[in-house]
């Protein structure tokens, strides 16, 4: 078994105009898969696009990846595209810093119709078509670390990340019949575009992970391909940590 050859699949991967998502998707596609890249920007999604593609099949799907209606879509686009859906990546997501007692409602709502509506929708759909085409699947879920452990100023992000896990683990009983697989991971600190814009972030994390280091996007990137792939095919509910060590000791970056 050769666990990274995805040919003959065909993926879905929300929010990877940049960063985890990008590397999921150029992983993919280099790997065989057909790829269709989401992202809400249009502008960066099609320059995702045209960049991966030189690896392969990538389209880009630019639009808002919490509304139920884009992710049908969406779908039926890969379908078109591609004739089916094999894999179902719901990486898009946000982070509203904010204390409790400030926190404001509509902040809140916020994070909630991305991290839990539109994952929760993209594995709804995704599923659905899995079902329709009787070829089973996986469905993969991007949870976090702060699901895990608390982390001052993310009570609202941190909610929606172990609502993640426990989707994961509750949608097995309806998935399993189906032979869709649905797992999570759960990323700690990482390298990307967004997090080099703060200068301390490399320096602090290298200082409080065990392993010396922060995550690369390589490195979560591995870690999704596995889970989507046959040689997880066993494996489903299930939430994977990559943070270096950082939640066995969990200190503060502040």
């Amino acid at each position: 078994m050769n666990a990274n050859d995805f040919s003959n699949n065909v993926a879905i991967i929300t929010g990877a105009g940049q960063g985890i998502g990008f590397e999921i998707a150029r992983q993919l596609c280099m790997n065989g898969a057909s790829v269709v890249l989401n992202d809400i920007d249009e502008m960066l999604a099609s320059k995702a696009a045209e960049r991966i593609a030189v690896h392969g099949n990538c389209i880009a799907f630019a639009g808002d990846a919490s509304d139920a209606g884009f992710i049908q879509a969406m779908v039926d686009e890969s379908v078109k595209q591609f004739g089916k859906l094999t894999i179902a990546i719901a990486n898009a997501g946000i982070t509203l810093f904010g204390g409790f007692l400030e926190y404001k409602p509509e902040d809140l709502q916020s994070v909630m119709n991305l991290n839990i509506s539109g994952s929760f929708f993209l594995a709804q759909a995704g599923a659905k078509q899995m079902q329709q085409q009787n070829s089973g699947g996986s469905i993969l879920l991007m949870s976090s670390v702060t699901g895990h452990q608390a982390h001052k100023n993310l009570a609202a992000y941190g909610i929606t990340k172990a609502a993640l896990e426990m989707l994961a683990k509750t949608l097995v009983l309806e998935l399993s019949p189906l032979n869709i697989s649905i797992n999570a991971i759960a990323p700690g600190a990482t390298v990307t575009e967004r997090t080099t814009e703060d200068e301390s972030y490399m320096g602090t994390w290298s200082r409080i992970t065990p392993m010396g280091r922060p995550a690369t996007v390589e490195d979560i990137a591995n870690a999704a391909l596995f889970m989507v792939s046959p040689a997880s095919r066993h494996i489903t509910g299930q939430s994977l940590i990559i943070d270096g060590g950082w939640t066995s000791v969990s200190p503060s970056p502040y």
